[in-house]
């Protein structure tokens, strides 16, 4: 696929066209989400296709990824295969908003025009999970790999610091 995606977006315009965007962008490009990330190499498949719903101005699409993230039980990479549905309406104030059917997520612009790798971005940060984790027990596997310490019994037989204050409460001194 070739990248032939604008590095900034007009969606009202791209709304009122009728246009698509059809390519691919780096992941090394979206920083925000490069810091949850063990390797940044790869891409982002996109296809977004903005239209006009009476006066609902809309972006539909998908966006395709793998992304490598840190598993939170044995530090790992782990990958995590992204297929994301894409369902934006498009408003410029909060009334607009309000105003959305119950399927569109808003997208609120502040200005008319938007870097898209920051829309791209945003949608592929709400389908990280929380706590990334493999599917099979990678705690046990991660345990039984390290090594153990054999303790000796002078190790374990330690003085205990308190027994010195016992033995001024046994024998009655301050």
């Amino acid at each position: 696929m070739q990248n032939r995606l604008p590095k900034i977006i007009e969606p009202l315009h791209l709304a009122d066209k009728r246009g698509e965007l059809h390519g691919q962008i780096p992941l090394k490009d979206l920083t925000r989400l490069c810091e949850r990330l063990v390797d940044n190499s790869g891409f982002v498949d996109v296809n977004l296709y903005f239209g006009r719903d009476g006066r609902l101005a809309k972006i539909e699409g998908s966006l395709e990824t793998t992304l490598l993230l840190e598993c939170q039980n044995c530090l790992q990479g782990v990958e995590l295969k992204v297929n994301s549905d894409v369902k934006l309406g498009i408003a410029t104030t909060f009334e607009q908003v309000d105003r959305l059917p119950q399927d569109y997520e808003p997208l609120l612009l502040e200005e008319e025009t938007l870097p898209l790798s920051v829309l791209v971005e945003d949608e592929l940060l709400l389908n990280l999970p929380d706590y990334p984790k493999h599917e099979h027990d990678c705690i046990i596997k991660r345990a039984t790999q390290k090594s153990t310490v054999a303790f000796d019994e002078t190790t374990l037989k330690k003085p205990n610091p308190f027994s010195v204050l016992a033995h001024l409460k046994s024998t009655g001194e301050s």
